[in-house]
């Protein structure tokens, strides 16, 4: 796994390596040298200067006997050393002549790869070069060490991110998605020129299970209740838990009102059937107030101020239904 964070394509792009592989180029007078990765199968090249090589089998690479040994490795002239004088870049472009490799290491004693040297003409290094060799691939593993480290922490920084707007009980999003991920989803649409359907829901009589059965009972309901939710609902819509038995549902662009009014109704027929709890079953339904963006309002505080109003009439006349906003609402209101 460690390996496989430091791949090229897992990461973005060193200039630290870069500028370390340059420097060594120029130390050794050579027209290549590499910062190279192995994996199970297969040579990366993580930095390089000179020329530009692509990933290569790990059985072709001269990098995997370092990293196998742990230890630097020198061929003075490639030609005459009958492992390594057919391979491909040998015999034929840019046809190297003599490589020399250091260990990197990720941690003491765990090489992943080698700080390389290549050269179109046979050389040897004496033991100086090769421990100057050796101090770039230490600087090499540091560089990469450092590169892991951002990676493990961009990471954790993502997922506590995703944690603070996320309703743990639901997996929901919660209120504190709507301001950074919402509103950002709403006026995305706007300047798309798309529509939005917001439904605001809450589950009819569910004050009651929780008094009568208790709040772990009642949370295992809310569970059940945002299955179910899922199932009517696109990949791509946002539902929000707001609180208790409070779920607000922000559907992508669809074929207008209609369609939106079309989910409202499959999601009151989903919570009619009774749910099924520790051996009790219980009625849990649902009633819905249903706007539409921007027919109905362009802000988030404007749609909730109206979808409160279809909701509290789908209430009023019944409950087990859903309302959709419209003008006559704001009469009743004022």
């Amino acid at each position: 796994m460690a390996v496989r964070a430091l791949m090229p394509s897992q990461t973005e792009h060193s200039k630290e390596l870069d500028a370390l592989t340059a420097l060594a180029r120029m130390v050794f007078k050579v027209p290549f040298a590499a910062v190279t990765i192995i994996d199970d199968d297969w040579q990366h090249v993580a930095a390089s200067a000179g020329l530009t090589l692509g990933a290569c089998a790990r059985e072709q690479s001269m990098c995997t006997q370092v990293v196998y040994s742990g230890k630097p490795f020198v061929i003075a002239d490639l030609r005459a050393d009958a492992a390594f004088q057919d391979l491909p870049y040998v015999l034929g472009e840019p046809q190297f002549r003599s490589y020399a490799g250091a260990p990197v290491e990720m941690e003491p004693g765990i090489t992943v790869g080698a700080l390389c040297i290549l050269d179109t003409i046979p050389r040897t290094l004496s033991a100086d070069d090769i421990e100057t060799l050796s101090n770039f691939g230490t600087v090499a593993g540091g560089l990469l060490r450092l590169q892991r480290a951002n990676i493990l922490l961009r990471s954790e920084e993502s997922v506590l991110k995703a944690a603070a707007i996320t309703d743990p009980l639901t997996g929901f999003f919660n209120r504190g998605a709507l301001a950074s991920t919402v509103d950002a989803a709403i006026q995305q649409a706007m300047a798309a020129g798309e529509e939005i359907g917001v439904l605001y829901m809450d589950m009819d009589g569910f004050k009651g299970i929780n008094d009568r059965y208790g709040h772990p009972f009642g949370d295992a309901v809310l569970a059940e209740a945002a299955r179910r939710i899922r199932t009517v609902i696109r990949t791509d819509d946002l539902p929000v838990r707001l609180g208790g038995d409070e779920f607000a549902i922000f559907l992508s662009a669809r074929d207008g009102v209609a369609a939106f009014e079309a989910v409202a109704e499959r999601l009151v027929v989903a919570f009619r059937d009774p749910f099924e709890i520790d051996g009790h079953a219980v009625k849990g339904r649902t009633s819905i107030g249903v706007v539409t963006a921007p027919q109905d309002g362009r802000t988030r505080e404007e749609l909730a101020r109206k979808v409160d109003m279809a909701l509290y009439e789908a209430k009023g006349r019944g409950r087990d239904r859903y309302v959709c906003f419209d003008a006559a609402l704001l009469g009743q209101a004022s």
